[in-house]
């Protein structure tokens, strides 16, 4: 087995809620130490519920194979340990609040000058300068802004997205920011500092609605399930349950007639020549296919799509995700360390040579003597 990529990589991370522990978890997935610095309280996604054995699921989620140290950064032997981290450190990551990390003396300028091989991440909301700079930004309020409820949902009713994925897509920039970034200063010896803000990575996430109504006139319409510009795609309720569908291409549409819903006359019908046809069509075409696959039962209709290699999936709830049958036989699940015992975890997605570290999801500030005495701080621990 070869070693984990980030290996002798050290990352201090002020972080909080999402964007910044997604993150520094991928970087501990490939090796890296991450210590995390929490407040006495800890982070507050510590406490966003208590369903994973009484800790929260966002925090066992994004924190496993982190080393948790509790700093007071209000006084100034705290802020040392801080700094004396950070000189020691390859990569920091911080998502506090507009502002807090430069009024603890420890943003971009001056923790460079302590260590100029830093690579110093700072994720926000909407990034500095211009008029949003300080305002308060979460995953919902950034989804708003970026458009995206605009076009997710039913026409009636527009509708965020189910997961966090404002504050994912920061995490994922700001993720790929840092080994890009340990590739130039291989290259340079120097450090490099990164901003992400969580309006632009969503906002480049919506590229292509963007485009298609900055040059077609309207913005994609609202529609549920169902894909905006292409049908069939969606939905369809059979006897016994619903699947849904893909139709890429005319090939797949002409085999989608003669197979799977055996009315080879659609193939050939005016209305339905083409996808922008079928789109502008959609609701006959949805309402003719509803009525000819309420008479058959889903398994029978998922064989049929399967044999004519069409697109095909059921609606699975978490409890069908977590029994998934590809992800058994592939065996993609680990059992995880943490305070309240094993947690069932799913092992990251990237397949390689090295088999990426799932170590414990930390107590609060269960590294912080031995971390301290590492920088020869353990005496002072009470008032850091």
């Amino acid at each position: 087995m070869s070693a984990l990529p980030l290996a002798g990589i050290t990352v201090v991370s002020f972080e909080q809620a999402v964007a910044a522990p997604f993150a520094t978890r991928q970087l501990a997935d490939l090796g890296a130490r991450v210590i995390k610095v929490e407040r006495g309280s800890g982070d507050f996604a510590r406490g966003y519920d208590a369903k994973v054995k009484g800790m929260a699921s966002y925090f066992v989620w994004l924190n496993r194979s982190k080393e948790s140290v509790v700093l007071d950064l209000k006084s100034p032997e705290g802020v040392a340990a801080a700094r004396a981290l950070i000189g020691r450190a390859d990569v920091l990551v911080q998502n506090l609040a507009p502002g807090s990390i430069d009024r603890l003396g420890l943003g971009a300028d001056e923790a460079m000058a302590l260590n100029p091989r830093l690579i110093h991440v700072s994720i926000s909301g909407y990034g500095s300068g211009g008029p949003y700079q300080d305002k308060k930004a979460y995953d919902l309020l950034v989804q708003c802004e970026a458009g995206l409820v605009s076009i997710t949902g039913t026409p009636e009713h527009p509708s965020k997205v189910g997961i966090s994925i404002a504050d994912i897509a920061a995490g994922m920039y700001a993720y790929t920011g840092v080994l890009s970034s340990l590739i130039q200063r291989g290259i340079t010896g120097v450090g490099e500092r990164i901003e992400v803000s969580m309006l632009e990575a969503l906002a480049e996430w919506m590229g292509h609605p963007y485009f298609y109504a900055a040059y077609g006139g309207e913005a994609p319409p609202r529609t549920g399930a169902s894909h905006a510009t292409i049908a069939p795609y969606g939905p369809f309720n059979c006897a016994d349950g619903t699947v849904f569908l893909a139709i890429q291409n005319e090939r797949e549409w002409e085999r989608f007639c003669m197979t799977v819903i055996e009315r080879p006359q659609f193939a050939a019908d005016r209305r339905f020549a083409g996808n922008a046809s079928r789109v502008d069509h959609r609701k006959e075409l949805d309402e003719a296919i509803a009525e000819i696959l309420a008479g058959l039962a889903r398994a029978e209709v998922i064989a049929r799509l399967d044999a004519a290699a069409i697109a095909n999936a059921e609606l699975r709830d978490m409890h069908g995700l977590s029994a998934h049958p590809q992800l058994e036989a592939r065996d993609r699940w680990r059992n995880v360390d943490s305070p309240v015992g094993p947690v069932r975890s799913l092992i990251p997605p990237v397949t390689a040579g090295w088999s990426a570290r799932m170590d414990r999801v930390p107590a609060l500030g269960a590294d912080t003597a031995r971390v301290l005495a590492e920088l020869g701080m353990a005496s002072r621990a009470e008032d850091i």
